[in-house]
């Protein structure tokens, strides 16, 4: 919104710096930040008294987690709240994909929403059915990836991008569609599956953000991308405002979900998130990239799957208890030991994504 003010720029004036991504990516992280300081208390306060007995613990979880019941959840509405007044603040408003990743992250949050609600109105770990959940977040995924087709230059509409091998370019067709739809459900639930302990999915969140932050700018515009050779998509470097967004939001939130947490982001955060990223690598052609900066999600994702099949296979378990973060804390790890060690983790593959736009 105030990128308009540029309107009133000569070219050597304060307005001026309304022009540049940076500044505004800059101006939206420092605006999320104190958006989540200044209303994450009483946002807090708030669940806690509608609330009542906070987020239903799960009967067969590790026993460390009895303690924290009484936890409000849902506390993934103060990121979104940060992250959608930075974005309609900072970012250019005639932007396609800003609509199309801010779309996907308020719709998400609302599926989470609507899940958390019934959890707690229930009293029980049970919210809205899976298949429900799975089906608004695919026809939520179908609209943004139709939306980014077209969205696209014509030369890479339908094509899937490889990193590395830069100049391979895989023609999808209308696949790509299905395609796209998969990667922004599965990065939702995997992202999702992650948020078990406190601070364990927002750090991870935040490096992956930045990481494709960085990535938007860098494909967005086109000296980068033939010192990089790597695609040019035209307009995505808005999406670094986003990101910055984002991650302003995200550290608000820390502050209070740093163990012991005072509140959970709930699926209205861990939804709205994962799905936002898995936009965000449609967007900038770098789907594969998300599964290597994403790693942690993934082998979250992975572990549960795995268990599930293994144990229908079988009748019994490859991992203590799944997703694998409470495999570690059956074997005796402390929360914060595993919480510090992925996020050490996250960011190695965050570092591993970035150079795959220089390696070729």
């Amino acid at each position: 919104m105030l990128y308009w003010l540029t309107a009133f720029s000569d070219g050597g004036d304060f307005f001026n710096l309304f022009r540049y991504i940076t500044f505004r990516a800059g101006a939206a992280f420092f605006t999320a930040l104190v958006f989540g300081f200044l209303f994450g208390r009483p946002l807090i306060d708030l669940l806690r008294r509608s609330q009542g007995k906070g987020q239903p613990i799960r009967d067969d979880g590790p026993e460390g987690h009895f303690a924290k019941a009484g936890t409000p959840t849902m506390g993934g509405v103060l990121i979104l709240g940060a992250l959608t007044v930075a974005t309609l603040l900072w970012a250019r408003l005639d932007n396609p994909y800003v609509w199309v990743v801010l779309f996907v992250t308020i719709a998400f949050g609302l599926v989470g929403f609507a899940d958390d609600y019934a959890k707690v109105s229930k009293g029980n770990v049970k919210g809205v059915p899976g298949r429900v959940r799975l089906a608004a977040g695919f026809a939520i995924a179908a609209l943004a990836a139709i939306a980014c087709t077209f969205a696209h230059p014509a030369e890479l509409t339908g094509q899937l991008a490889f990193p590395v091998f830069k100049e391979l370019l895989l023609d999808l067709g209308l696949m790509f569609v299905p395609f796209a739809m998969i990667v922004i459900v599965g990065a939702a639930n995997a992202v999702n599956l992650t948020d078990g302990l406190d601070g364990l999915a927002i750090m991870p969140v935040m490096i992956a953000a930045g990481t494709l932050g960085v990535i938007a700018y860098a494909v967005g515009r086109v000296d980068f991308t033939e010192y990089l050779d790597v695609h040019y998509v035209p307009g995505t470097g808005e999406l670094l405002v986003f990101a910055a967004g984002l991650i302003g939001g995200g550290l608000g939130f820390l502050w209070y979900n740093a163990p012991p947490a005072a509140v959970f982001m709930g699926d209205t955060g861990s939804l709205a998130l994962g799905g936002a990223l898995g936009a965000i690598a449609v967007a900038t052609k770098h789907e594969i990239v998300l599964a290597i900066v994403g790693g942690v999600f993934v082998v979250e994702a992975l572990s549960v799957i795995i268990q599930v099949a293994y144990f229908k296979r079988t009748g019994r378990r490859v991992f203590l208890m799944a997703p694998i973060h409470h495999h570690f804390e059956k074997r005796g790890w402390e929360e914060s030991q595993i919480v510090i060690r992925f996020w050490i983790i996250s960011l190695i593959l965050a570092l591993v994504g970035l150079a795959t736009l220089k390696i070729r």
